[in-house]
């Protein structure tokens, strides 16, 4: 059985323990080797803040093209970049083939 773990500063990821999952606090330049770690170690499901996402994309994109693990971006206590939405729907977009749009804005 697949594991669900997730990368982050300690205070963003603090609340996963309570729901089960795997919390790993990882420090600014950190993120590459954590994320390469989990992902070698039968993790399912990674979820990463989008500040340590960004420190570590080039790993991301290495495994973009994969089943698994499935890696997704959480915005961080210092707040949302929007990244993490832009992430999913980039995705949705290649499954589809299309682009989605979020709301109505022809009201």
């Amino acid at each position: 059985m697949y594991k669900i773990g997730v990368i982050g500063d300690r205070d963003s990821i603090y609340g996963f323990a309570a729901l089960g999952f795997d919390i790993f606090p990882t420090e600014e330049g950190g993120a590459k080797e954590q994320l390469r770690e989990l992902a070698e170690a039968d993790y399912g499901v990674i979820y990463i803040t989008e500040k340590l996402a960004a420190e570590a994309a080039d790993q991301i994109r290495k495994y973009r093209g994969s089943m698994l693990p499935a890696i997704i971006q959480i915005p961080g206590v210092s707040g949302n970049t929007g990244a993490g939405v832009e992430d999913v729907k980039a995705s949705v977009e290649t499954a589809v083939g299309s682009d989605i749009v979020f709301g109505n804005d022809e009201e």
